[in-house]
């Protein structure tokens, strides 16, 4: 966690006043006695797919449903937050995750997105508080979003043993985390360490035998940095043969592989 401790004039903070970091399991999963409830959760639902399948005035519109039945429902906000972060709306963005957060403040779904949201408006540090605090939370089923998302943010900070740190952890929950996996080669190959690297992005590459632009222009650059000419020369090939128009494949043709 980022904590930040201040000691003014000699003056110290005992244990009782120190406040932890609420712990909840995730709205959805909570018993509720409102009576909006039961509709809350089916509109969140509905929306959810609705965002999932990319038909965002519809989702928004489940959001607000859900938030006429059940205005006390945190996912109800979170969704509308979500979509709105979507369509970049930003500014109405911001107070939906914030009346999530104020509902559910322990909540890790509303925590990693509420972070993740923190961190792509360039508020990194409030972002990671609440995304260390999501991948913490025992009630959480998918912790590895959180770490993953909290080394993201970590790039943004450029803190690149930082970001490790959190990828690794990622990793260590889905071993199937592409993006993940993506970033800690590209780190490793960052700070010379090419046959770290090289082993991230072989183990990425039989895990996901569809291959994109971004992954076979790292291995082309992995392959080069170890003076592995045969299997840089593969991937230039890929690249010409898949990506002929690509900016990666003219930054091959033109020398630039920084």
């Amino acid at each position: 966690m980022l904590v930040g401790l201040a000691v003014i004039l000699g003056a110290c903070v005992s244990p009782i006043e120190q406040k932890a970091p609420e712990i909840e399991r995730p709205s959805s999963e909570q018993p509720s006695k409102a009576r909006g409830r039961p509709g809350a959760k089916l509109h969140v639902e509905l929306g959810t797919a609705y965002l999932q399948a990319a038909r965002m005035g519809v989702a928004l519109d489940e959001a607000n449903a859900a938030i006429g039945f059940d205005p006390t429902y945190a996912p109800a906000f979170l969704l509308k937050g979500l979509v709105y972060a979507e369509i970049e709306q930003f500014e109405a963005a911001k107070p939906a995750f914030e009346e999530a957060a104020r509902l559910a403040p322990g909540d890790p779904e509303v925590n990693n997105a509420y972070g993740w949201f923190l961190c792509s408006q360039g508020q990194e540090d409030a972002g990671l508080q609440r995304l260390e605090q999501a991948a913490r939370n025992p009630y959480f089923s998918s912790p590895g979003k959180a770490w993953a998302n909290a080394g993201l943010c970590l790039l943004r900070k450029k803190d690149d043993v930082a970001a490790e740190d959190r990828f690794l952890r990622a990793v260590a929950q889905d071993d199937r985390d592409a993006v993940s996996m993506y970033f800690l080669a590209d780190i490793n190959l960052r700070l010379d360490r090419g046959l770290r690297a090289k082993q991230w992005v072989d183990t990425l590459m039989n895990k996901r035998p569809e291959q994109g632009v971004d992954l076979i222009w790292l291995a082309l650059r992995i392959e080069r940095k170890l003076g592995n000419d045969d299997a840089a020369r593969k991937y230039a090939e890929k690249l010409r043969a898949d990506f002929p128009g690509s900016i990666e494949y003219q930054n091959f043709l033109q020398g630039k592989f920084e």
